[in-house]
């Protein structure tokens, strides 16, 4: 069509037969007001859109591709699986083998069950968290996403946040009915609950470091703190790893910070991007699934032959070699890092959240601790800041409350491409202290 891109046709196209035009909501771009790239290829750090144009890539698919797009061994491993079938429905020796490589490498898992997303996980592990306790109440906390499953959208974070509501239509009062909410970093939030929820409360599911209301770090003591509360109560600690697992450390958030949970739950990230997910903990608690007791979840495509083949290969890489979490961490520190500097010389009332290879840029000045502080961002700077930067061929995530996320293959050149963009952007921007109506925080 004339006078329009490739992405721009294909978005119209798609709006007449998908909703929104997308597959996942975030997708549509809505939040940055712009329309959506259509990417047709990716390679290392970099995406290349319907009409050719490459961007150094901060998005990762989320987080799972902590080696880059396409990288060779886990290419390799999966067109080795091809050919010998795309589904089983059966058992496999590849699933064996990534059980052995996920207990091995994360210092809870004793057990772990393969499903298909990361929502899946934690639907399959609130439900053995309660079949164990015979307990129903969940306490979760603001801002944290845990996929979409009925009990946990409630005050999420990811696209809930930059939407009209923090909850979704169509999910019945009764389905979230025993889901507690507590304050991220604020202990005192889950003792009030605790005592107002005497031998009622199952769980505390938690990100280790919360990804979806930008990037916000526990503070010292809290993971701890969580900890001690669940042993004392009698309620189990569920650590969400979709983000964190695998990233923050070889054996995720847990061995990063020292805090060992009752049950972990990990998404794409042990797939090397393909669909997949698991959750796993203590012994005692996943011998309650099915087949060996009464808690039931099942899956058809569950430990699907090409999602392990693609697992297999990045776990395997990883544990055999640690020096990407040098470099992933190198170069976290140097983007995050070179924010913090060009904010700092520009005076721009903004804040950078960081740990390793993941951090957020919030436009507020505020320091940013929990999901009130979280929402103080102004999503409009956001929206310029994220235009001005795509336009300069550097894709991040397109919604302010996202995580940005280094690979194995960004290297020194990209962030100091990308780092003079931001650096030109904070320059000429309107809102800086002293301008009036540009203010913002």
């Amino acid at each position: 069509m004339k006078g329009i891109s490739r992405s721009e046709e294909l978005y119209r196209r798609a709006q007449a037969l998908i909703p929104g035009g997308v597959n996942s909501p975030v997708r549509a771009f809505r939040s940055v007001n712009r329309p959506p790239l259509f990417i047709a290829g990716a390679d290392g750090a970099y995406l290349r859109d319907a009409d050719g144009k490459r961007y150094i890539d901060y998005v990762c698919s989320w987080g799972p591709l902590i080696l880059g797009h396409n990288h060779r061994e886990i290419a390799r491993a999966v067109a080795e699986a091809v050919p010998r079938g795309l589904s089983y429905g059966a058992a496999t020796e590849a699933e064996l083998v990534m059980a052995e490589l996920m207990t091995g490498m994360v210092p809870s898992l004793e057990m772990v069950r393969m499903v298909n997303s990361g929502t899946e996980a934690v639907m399959s592990a609130l439900r053995a968290a309660r079949g164990f306790t015979r307990r129903d109440r969940i306490i979760k906390f603001e801002g944290c996403y845990h996929g979409h499953c009925d009990a946990m959208l409630v005050k999420g974070g990811s696209g809930l946040l930059s939407g009209s509501s923090a909850d979704s239509a169509g999910v019945p009062a009764g389905a979230v009915a025993d889901t507690l909410v507590a304050a991220f970093n604020d202990l005192g939030s889950v003792e009030a609950l605790f005592a107002a929820n005497r031998e009622a409360v199952a769980a505390v599911i938690v990100e280790p470091l919360a990804a979806n209301m930008g990037v916000v770090p526990p503070e010292p003591g809290f993971l701890e703190g969580l900890r001690e509360r669940c042993s004392r109560e009698g309620a189990l600690l569920i650590f969400d790893e979709v983000i964190t697992g695998f990233r923050l450390a070889p054996g995720g958030a847990q061995e990063f910070y020292g805090v060992r949970p009752d049950l972990s739950t990990f998404g794409k990230i042990i797939g090397g991007g393909l669909p997949v997910g698991a959750y796993g903990g203590r012994r005692e608690i996943m011998e309650t699934v099915a087949p060996l007791g009464p808690v039931y979840q099942a899956g058809t495509l569950s430990g699907n032959p090409l999602a392990m083949a693609a697992g297999i290969a990045q776990l395997s890489y990883l544990k055999g070699h640690p020096e990407v979490y040098d470099h992933i961490n190198r170069m976290g520190d140097a983007l995050f890092g070179g924010l913090r500097e060009i904010l700092e010389r520009t005076a721009a009332p903004c804040r950078v959240n960081s740990t390793g290879s993941l951090g957020c840029l919030f436009f507020t000045g505020n320091e940013v601790r929990d999901f009130s502080s979280a929402k103080k961002a102004d999503t409009s700077r956001y929206a310029a800041y994220f235009d001005r930067l795509l336009r300069q061929g550097i894709y991040q995530a397109p919604a302010q409350f996202e995580a940005l996320f280094v690979s194995a293959a960004h290297g020194e050149a990209e962030i100091a491409r990308t780092l003079e963009a931001a650096e030109a952007f904070f320059k000429d921007f309107p809102g800086n202290p002293g301008e009036g109506k540009g203010a913002y925080g």
